[in-house]
């Protein structure tokens, strides 16, 4: 079970960076360039799949699966990554590569990924792509959100979708800034604007992969 929510969640956050229009760091655009054949990956081990982030006293490493470098030149992924700010990059043995990053780089990184998530938030309180979606609130680490919704036409509409768009972006941030795999969860509450009462909770990645069973 826990292999299948690490291939799962890997697969989810592939499919995210292939929806960002705009990467500021090596190792995000590595994630995005490839991101094309990364379904083919899903029967990987979940070694394979796991993006570790060790936070240490004075450096940060995050060490991405050999699936985010099929079909690149990683020596030339390394040499790219060193020439943006990343202190050291090494390839492992299983095809991961691992980037010793300064704290102050990983914050960069980590502020990067804050400011996404906030635009998607804003993006879906515009109200100018799902209708139905008046508010939404959150807390501090991106885990748990509350949406606000006029509910009968939420549910006569296609605004669902937006769920798994925040919280893919969530899980995201939350795998970056050093969450295990099999910790990483998003709750979306739906809170009815006229009554005030949640009428449904959904829990990523657990949604997905109660649609697969």
């Amino acid at each position: 079970m826990r292999n299948k929510r690490n291939v799962l969640i890997a697969m989810i956050l592939f499919l995210f960076v292939i929806g960002c229009q705009a990467n500021k760091t090596e190792i995000q655009s590595t994630n995005a360039t490839s991101t094309v054949n990364s379904q083919a990956s899903s029967n990987e081990t979940e070694g394979n799949q796991k993006i570790d982030v060790d936070k240490g006293l004075l450096n940060v490493e995050v060490t991405l699966p050999a699936s985010f470098f099929k079909d690149q030149d990683v020596d030339k992924a390394i040499e790219k990554a060193k020439s943006e700010g990343v202190k050291e990059a090494k390839k492992n043995p299983d095809g991961s590569v691992t980037y010793i990053i300064s704290k102050s780089k990983h914050a960069e990184i980590i502020k990067g990924m804050e400011e996404s998530v906030s635009q998607t938030v804003n993006d879906l309180k515009s109200g100018k792509n799902f209708k139905s979606i008046k508010d939404v609130s959150h807390n501090k680490d991106y885990s748990e959100f509350t949406m606000t919704v006029d509910k009968n036409a939420f549910e006569k509409s296609l605004d669902g979708f937006s769920l798994l768009g925040i919280s893919m972006s969530a899980m995201y941030y939350q795998l970056f800034d050093g969450v295990s795999n099999d910790k990483i969860k998003v709750t979306i509450q739906l809170k009815d604007e006229t009554t005030n009462n949640i009428f449904k909770t959904i829990v990523y990645p657990d949604a997905l992969e109660n649609m697969k069973q």
